[in-house]
């Protein structure tokens, strides 16, 4: 067992902040990695040490494994954290990590090689019995073929990336006469984002909700899971709305799929945090979707229902220490719900907004949590993701996290960008999402920027009435103190000892 004594962050923003407090908390030296565009982050002023590594595009910084792992030697940092984004699910890096004999904190390159690939992941969750959808064993290139699996399957079906996710190379078909164009153009995006132009095709679910199972793995043997987070309101089959625990699953679901969870992580000798994606149909049947070798962007409102911190339990793993905890010993403690913030035009098919944020005010209170890296002053770089935090609120039951998160949500002060916080509130707000009869297509049936443009001008309705009213209130009490001038106020006129302590 190898004591980890400093840590180089590969990574920036909110995450890279993140695993710094963690890491300090257990004593451990930090180091950031930043850009010319990241000069003055406070991810690099919060490091005990920083190093610089390359021009703003990613290509020549934070993707740049020679250059990270070059900066870790200098910096004498014994261990890399990769986040997530970036390098955390490259197998190569991890290996290269690893050959440099520096701590990589996640899984093995050989599990993340095995379960990067769906197709791969999808062969292993069939060999063990976890639910998968109809599909093609194989990559498919050829119409032809792709014509024969389709019918086969039947339609609808969904043409995927093999080496990717975040919506990248997914196209859905509804007819055979669609099929040809939507798989060019899913290879062709495939090509484009994973170099790999991949693709396969599987049965596609109507009304899905997402589901994930958080699992932890030692080096040992040991596997848990940590319950669910629910996924499933999403732009661009990107998620904005998590929580956990999910307003679906029975305790009886909720045992069937985190044992799927554990016994995929076991069969691929997994190690370290990672995260098992399903597909929940109408009918409550699950089916695997994808395994995520890395700590999830939603890992908060797991760590407030379970009060376990995950970065720090990725560092203990890979030190080589056993997990400290049974899955009897773990419980589900009320209720969380995360919203990404971003720098986004929800009016505007959320498109990446750029700019300076001329205020920047962070919601405060109890239950409330605010993982961020800016501040007011700070100028939104276009050559990153365009998350500027992620806004958890936690509570004793789903309908309370709901209203903490609301008050949260109209708490956060931000000017000079746009940002999807109207589109939270809008969500928050809906009767879809506080009934929790919701799928994955909420964003698609529920919202549109002229919805949001009424709501908003609504609230820009009874903010003015409220203000006129105060307005008025205020007139009439200033004619009553007029009215009333020589005489002398009654609470003056008590003695102060008679009915109060000051």
């Amino acid at each position: 067992m190898k004591r980890i004594k400093k840590i180089l962050v590969a990574n920036r923003g909110e995450i890279a902040l993140r695993i710094m407090r963690s890491a300090k908390e257990m004593g451990i030296g930090t180091v950031a990695v930043y850009s010319q565009a990241d000069r003055n982050a406070l991810h690099v002023r919060y490091a005990d040490e920083a190093i610089f590594i390359g021009d703003s595009p990613a290509s020549e910084s934070y993707l740049n494994m020679e250059k990270i792992i070059s900066a870790a030697k200098r910096m004498k940092a014994d261990a890399i954290h990769p986040g997530y984004g970036f390098l955390s699910e490259n197998s190569v890096f991890a290996k290269k990590v690893k050959d440099a004999r520096i701590i990589f904190i996640g899984p093995s390159s050989d599990a993340m090689e095995l379960l990067g690939n769906k197709l791969a992941a999808k062969a292993i969750a069939k060999k063990y019995n976890v639910p998968i959808l109809p599909g093609t064993a194989k990559a498919v290139n050829k119409i032809d073929e792709a014509k024969k699996q389709a019918k086969a399957i039947g339609y609808p079906v969904l043409i995927k990336a093999a080496a990717g996710g975040g919506g990248k190379g997914m196209r859905t078909v509804e007819s055979e006469k669609m099929l040809e164009e939507n798989l060019a153009r899913a290879m062709s995006e495939a090509k484009s984002a994973f170099g790999d132009e991949s693709v396969f095709i599987e049965k596609y679910i109507a009304s899905p909700r997402h589901i994930e199972i958080q699992i932890l793995g030692d080096a040992h043997g040991n596997v848990i899971h940590l319950f669910e987070r629910e996924c499933s309101i999403q732009r661009r089959h990107q998620k904005v709305i998590e929580e956990a625990p999910s307003s679906v699953l029975t305790p009886l679901l909720r045992e069937k799929m985190g044992t799927c969870a554990v016994t995929l992580a076991k069969a691929c000798g997994y190690s370290n945090a990672g995260t098992v994606e399903f597909l929940l149909d109408e009918k409550n049947n699950f089916y695997f979707l994808e395994m995520n070798t890395r700590l999830q962007v939603e890992h908060p409102v797991t760590e407030m229902i379970t009060g376990i911190d995950l970065a720090k339990e990725q560092i203990h793993i890979a030190q080589g220490e056993k997990l400290s905890f049974r899955q009897d010993e773990i419980k589900i403690r009320g209720h969380a719900i995360e919203a990404r913030i971003y720098a986004e035009d929800a009016t505007n098919n959320f498109l990446p907004d750029t700019g300076t944020l001329i205020q920047y005010k962070t919601p405060r209170g109890n239950g409330v949590r605010v993982d961020d890296g800016y501040e007011a002053g700070m100028e939104i770089p276009v050559y990153y993701d365009s998350m500027l935090a992620k806004l958890i609120a936690h509570s004793s039951t789903r309908s309370n996290a709901i209203t903490a998160m609301h008050r949260a949500l109209n708490d956060y002060i931000i000017s000079g960008i746009e940002t999807t916080i109207p589109f939270c509130r809008f969500v928050m707000e809906h009767p879809a999402f506080t009934s929790g009869k919701f799928d994955t297509h909420f964003a698609e049936k529920y919202f549109s920027h002229e919805k949001l443009q009424r709501h908003n001008k609504a609230e820009e309705e009874i903010a003015a009435i409220a203000a006129a009213l105060a307005f008025s209130e205020t007139q009439q009490n200033e004619t009553n103190n007029i009215s009333s001038a020589g005489t002398v106020s009654k609470w003056r006129n008590r003695k102060y000892n008679e009915e109060f302590d000051f």
